[in-house]
């Protein structure tokens, strides 16, 4: 039986630890957007012992490369990006702090084992939902990459920010879950 949660960000290792997959949760307070490009920057600076554009420890990010704003927006259309393209860079950050991931469809084996190993969960966003799920975003601003144009890293400022845990830190796959459910009716 799925949760309800309604969670603060940055998240900790009790709040991730609560969680099972299926799980909804509303998170509010700050979170950054990143896809591939910009994930691949962040490994660099990693890998070459240098400091990052934001504190990864409890941090949550968002795989997104959302739209250009109406005048008065802090953002447009914001839906998620596939995450798969993430899942190189993913284990590293989750090594260093990162507790959330949100995009959608399936990530792969090492991303779930890292989950479990360094307690970080990956949520998924519903696809397709970019302007409704935009709406929850009340500020935005660039922070890091500006070159990548929608890629760029933005430090966002969300209120009751809709996902579902898809993995959680117990090694669950709400897809794997819900097809094995199907396969038995």
């Amino acid at each position: 039986m799925s949760k309800t949660y309604y969670l603060k960000m940055p998240l900790s290792d009790e709040d991730v630890m609560q969680l099972k997959a299926g799980d909804i949760v509303h998170l509010t307070g700050t979170m950054f957007t990143a896809r591939d490009a910009a994930h691949k920057r962040l490994v660099d600076l990693i890998d070459a012992g240098e400091k990052l554009p934001f504190d990864l420890k409890g941090s949550v990010i968002y795989f997104v490369g959302p739209t250009p704003p109406k005048p008065g927006d802090p953002i447009g259309s914001a839906g998620p990006t596939t995450s798969y393209r993430m899942d190189a860079y993913s284990p590293i950050l989750i090594s260093h702090g990162q507790k959330g991931m949100i995009g959608k469809g399936k990530r792969n084996k090492e991303v779930i084992e890292a989950c479990k190993k360094y307690k970080a969960v990956y949520f998924g966003a519903t696809g397709g939902a970019g302007a409704l799920i935009g709406k929850t975003i009340k500020k935005a601003k660039v922070i890091a990459y500006p070159e990548l144009g929608p890629e760029a890293i933005r430090e966002i400022e969300v209120e009751d920010f809709p996902v579902t845990v898809i993995n959680d830190v117990y090694g669950n796959d709400l897809y794997s879950i819900g097809r094995a459910e199907y396969e038995v009716n």
